[in-house]
Formats: structure tokens, C-alpha cells, sequence
């Protein structure tokens, strides 16, 4: 390796990089302010300038554009007639070239971004050399991020050179932020609308091309069915609290449906944020949701909305797991369990269950944003050669939109009783209806075509739990379309009914709660989950 281009808009380490290149005997070359800062700090650097002859123009946005800057990336040094053209036109070959971007992510996501400002951070000269040096990796190493410098200064003094194995990873991470940088302009330019002359373009939520960056985190032994292949992918920037944050204790590899479901728990568990909560699922759905004084209770009482469902489910609470509730917990079989921590105690009731997989998850630091609560922005579904995009279902429930349509109002327990159902309904597949008293679910119906269907199952539910549902409070995560539907809760012995209201018939819904005598109130919201 004889020669180095430089040109980083993130300067992060790059001194020290190129002071260790210099050490082995690479010569630098360099760009603009990169230039300047590896000469103000003593390195022999030579301006790419010099080089092609030409100055930088227009502002910058020409600098590298030239043949003796992409003819010393591009050429095989195993073809003779690439040698004898470099020699012909007296280019020197580039073996190692340090480039990252203009920080094009960073200032679209600054509020009140021009179009003008996001334009000028479109990286021209940068991407076009990165592109030249990944394709011709058999012969010149390309590093994208500060992250690479350690492992190749490690093989360059080691070696003398960058091994054929890393010079290729590091062609696929290049090419990788190529793709991301340019899905980044495409996502960012496609959603604007231009106006008027003079006017700053709309910004829609929907781009007129969407490109999704993901990375793999795992390849899965199996998808839903043993005959199907699965991988497990995150977001290119997880949000923190996330479940592709999640860090594997201990326990055998997740399987496809430990994650769907693993998802399900955490969304639902860490909605719940002033007390101790525990939420049992099973296929999607929490079988058993509560809240208590310590994470013990909390799942004593979830447990028992549905031992039956909960054998094999998977478990998870918004608070770190002690010896009390670890105990509990493993006297039956789990799947996963996930919490935002595991104490020593806890840790050690589960050593001698090896297969059982925990999961720790620190919980999202909070804050008015999606992505600070651990949330996603957007939601997809995949159907037949399409994408379905829409905005997550992220609507903070504030109680005092709550409307009381009965002539009998909530007591302040009943009241306390509908808050908690309504928010376990929001994870409950449509239709759903759910049950609750004292903090936990009584009976889960979900998932069902008819809402009707889905009551009676949330019965059942409590009845084989022997769990009483008289003076339960009610949730419905859509309207009543008929007033049979409330006359079975109420037959099974609701007290009070929180539904969003919005049906064809709700003074036909509201008469029969008057006539029943139970509490109903509308908020205005409703959360189908398919």
C-alpha cells in the first residue's frame, strides 16, 4: 500500500488514522478542510488539487471528479492494459481510500431544513469515488466509517496490507451507504410538493417512492412454519427501548414467532409506565395483562386471567425482574421472558433453564416523539406485490376526552377500572373485548369476526379462570354497531363500558346502557389491530 486519498466531512479520529498511515509509510492525500487539518497537524500531506491539476470548484462541489483520481481507484493492477494507460497518462494508483458523506441524514432531520440546505449536502464528488474504490476491491481498500480505522491499521502493521477478506466487507459496507445515503435523498425528495416561486416546498408523510434500509441483525432456523426461511432485520437507526435492542441473556435462538409475539409483550408491557406491569401473550395477543406493587404481583395476577394460555407464552414487565418474581415465574413454562433488567437472584433462578430466553430491554428515555417512547413512526404490511404505509397507531389517550354518555356516571374506581382495559384493548387483535377489575384482565376475547363472538370468548375466558366478572368495567375497541353486543357484556356482568362511540346506533347503544344501568363512556378513538 503506497498511496491514501482522505476527504471526510466527519473528522472524528481521522488524525490519528492518518498519523498511523503516515507511520507505515502511506502517502496522504487530501481534500479541502481535511487537508488543512491533517497540515496543522504536521502530516505531509498532498492536496488532491495538486494531483488533478485543477482547483476546487464551484464552491466545493467539484473537487475529485477527475481521471487521475478515479483512474488510480478504478484500475486492475492485474490487467496490463490498465497499468499501461495509468503509466501513459501518469496517474498513480490509490489503495486505500477514507470517505464519508456529507451529513445529508443529519440535516433533513434538523427542524425547519430549506430545500436549499438539504440540496447542498447532497454529496456528489464522494459517493462517485466510493462507488470507483468498492468496485475495484480485489485491489483498494474503501472506508466509509471511523468505526473501520482500528481493524485496518491492525492488518496494515501486522501485514503490511488489508487482508482480500476485509478489503471485501468493506466494499459491501460501502456500497450498503451508498444505498442508504441515496434512499435518504430519495425518501426526502420524493415526499416534497413543490408551490410557488419563492415558497418552501410541503412535505408529505408518504414519499412518491419509499426505500426501506434495514440490517440483518440474525438469519431465524425457520419462519412461521418449519417449510418457510425467516431473518430478523432492524431499522438502519432503532429507536431506543425497541425490541431490535434487545440484548439475549441467555436461552436458545429466537424463532420467528418468539419475535412477533416478543414484540407484542413489549409494545403492550412498557405502555404502562407509573407501576409495576406484567403482560402475558400468545399468539399476538395478551392472554393475561395487570399491574401491582412489585413485578411478583403483577404476574400472579396476569397468570390468572388464563393459565391456560399462558403455558408457553411469552412474558414481559416494565420493571427490572427480582428473585421474588423470577420464582414465580419459573414454575411454569416461558418461552421468553423479557424485562429492562435481571437481578443476580433473578438471573440465577433461570441458570438451570437454559433454553429459556431473556431478553433485556432498557426501557425508552420518554419524550414527545414516536421514536423516544420506543416507538415506530410508520407501520407496513406486506400484500400481493405491494406495501401498505401508515402512520402507527402512537394517539396519546387523554382522559379528559373521555365523554360519559349514561345517565349513570363511572365511579372513580370504575373509571380507573375502564382506563386500564382501554389500554390493554389497543393490543388486543380486532374485534376485541376485554374484561377488567383491580388492575388486571378478567377475560380476553380477540380476534374474532364478530364482536359479539368476541364478548362471549371473554366470558368463557373468565369463567375458566374462575375468576367472577360481575361489576367488571369493559373494553371494545370499536363501536357497538347493535345493542347486542353491550347486552352480553352486560349479561356476563359488566358494570361499565368504554367503547370509541361513532356507530350508526349509538343512541340505540346508549338507551340499552340506561336501561341496563351501567356507566359507558366514549372516547372518540378507536384501535383496530389486524
Amino acid at each position: 500500500m503506497t498511496t491514501a486519498l482522505i476527504s471526510v466531512s466527519d473528522k472524528t479520529g481521522i488524525v490519528e488514522f492518518a498519523r498511523e498511515l503516515h507511520a507505515v509509510g502511506v502517502k496522504l492525500l487530501s481534500t479541502g478542510g481535511t487537508a488543512k487539518l491533517l497540515a496543522d497537524a504536521g502530516l505531509p500531506v498532498t492536496e488532491v488539487a495538486e494531483v488533478t491539476g485543477f482547483p476546487e470548484m464551484l464552491d466545493g462541489r467539484v473537487k475529485t471528479l477527475h481521471p487521475r483520481v478515479h483512474g488510480g481507484l478504478l484500475a486492475r493492477r492485474d490487467v496490463p492494459a490498465h497499468m499501461a494507460a495509468l503509466q501513459e497518462h501518469n496517474i498513480d494508483t490509490i489503495e486505500l481510500l477514507v470517505v464519508n458523506l456529507y451529513p445529508f441524514e443529519a440535516t433533513v432531520a434538523k427542524p425547519g431544513c430549506t430545500l436549499e440546505d438539504a440540496i447542498e449536502n447532497i454529496d456528489i464528488g464522494g459517493p462517485a469515488m466510493v462507488r470507483s474504490a468498492a468496485k475495484n476491491w480485489n485491489d483498494v481498500a474503501v472506508l466509509t466509517d471511523a468505526s473501520q480505522y482500528a481493524q485496518v491499521l491492525a492488518e496494515l502493521k501486522a501485514d503490511g496490507k488489508v487482508s482480500r477478506a476485509t478489503r471485501f466487507k468493506l466494499s459491501v459496507d460501502a456500497f450498503n451507504r451508498i444505498s442508504q445515503y441515496d434512499g435518504a435523498i430519495s425518501d426526502y425528495l420524493s415526499a416534497l410538493e413543490l408551490g410557488a416561486e419563492g415558497e418552501q416546498p410541503r412535505q408529505s408523510l408518504f414519499p412518491a417512492q419509499t426505500n426501506g434500509r434495514f440490517v440483518k441483525l440474525q438469519d431465524l432456523r425457520y419462519g412461521e412454519n418449519s417449510h418457510q426461511q425467516a431473518a430478523f432485520y432492524r431499522d438502519l437507526h432503532p429507536a431506543p427501548g425497541s425490541l431490535a435492542t434487545a440484548q439475549q441473556l441467555q436461552g436458545k435462538e429466537l424463532s420467528y414467532n418468539n419475535i412477533a409475539d416478543a414484540d407484542a409483550a413489549w409494545e403492550c408491557v412498557k405502555s404502562f409506565s407509573d407501576v409495576p406491569a406484567c403482560v402475558i401473550v400468545k399468539h399476538a395477543n395478551p392472554c393475561g395483562v395487570a399491574v401491582g406493587a412489585s413485578p411478583a404481583e403483577a404476574y400472579a395476577k396476569a397468570f390468572k386471567t388464563d393459565p391456560t394460555s399462558a403455558f408457553g407464552g411469552i412474558i414481559a414487565f416494565n420493571r427490572p425482574l427480582d428473585k421474588a418474581g423470577a420464582e414465580l415465574v419459573a414454575k411454569q413454562f416461558v418461552e421468553v421472558l423479557i424485562a429492562p433488567g435481571f437481578t443476580e437472584e433473578a438471573r440465577a433462578v433461570f441458570a438451570s433453564k437454559a433454553n429459556t430466553r431473556l431478553l433485556h430491554i432498557d426501557l425508552p428515555p420518554g419524550g414527545d416523539k414516536p421514536w423516544d417512547q420506543g416507538l415506530n413512526f410508520m407501520d407496513a404490511k406486506r400484500v400481493g406485490s405491494g406495501l401498505l404505509l401508515q402512520t402507527a397507531d402512537n394517539r396519546d389517550f387523554d382522559p379528559a376526552d373521555l365523554k360519559v354518555v349514561t345517565k349513570l356516571k363511572p365511579t372513580e374506581q370504575q373509571m380507573q377500572d375502564l382506563l386500564f382495559a382501554w389500554k390493554v384493548a389497543k393490543f388486543v387483535k380486532s374485534n376485541a373485548i376485554v374484561f377488567c377489575a383491580g388492575g388486571m384482565t378478567l377475560g380476553v376475547g380477540a380476534g374474532q369476526m364478530s364482536r359479539i363472538d368476541s364478548a362471549r370468548i371473554a366470558s368463557i375466558k373468565a369463567e375458566n379462570a374462575q375468576l367472577t366478572l360481575q361489576g367488571s368495567a369493559v373494553a371494545s375497541d370499536a363501536f357497538f354497531p347493535f345493542r347486542d353486543g353491550l347486552d352480553v357484556v352486560v349479561d356476563a356482568g359488566a358494570g361499565c363500558v368504554i367503547q370509541p362511540g361513532g356507530s350508526m346506533r349509538d343512541d340505540e347503544v346508549i338507551a340499552a346502557a340506561d336501561e341496563r344501568g351501567i356507566a359507558m363512556v366514549f372516547t372518540g378513538t378507536r384501535h383496530f389491530r389486524h
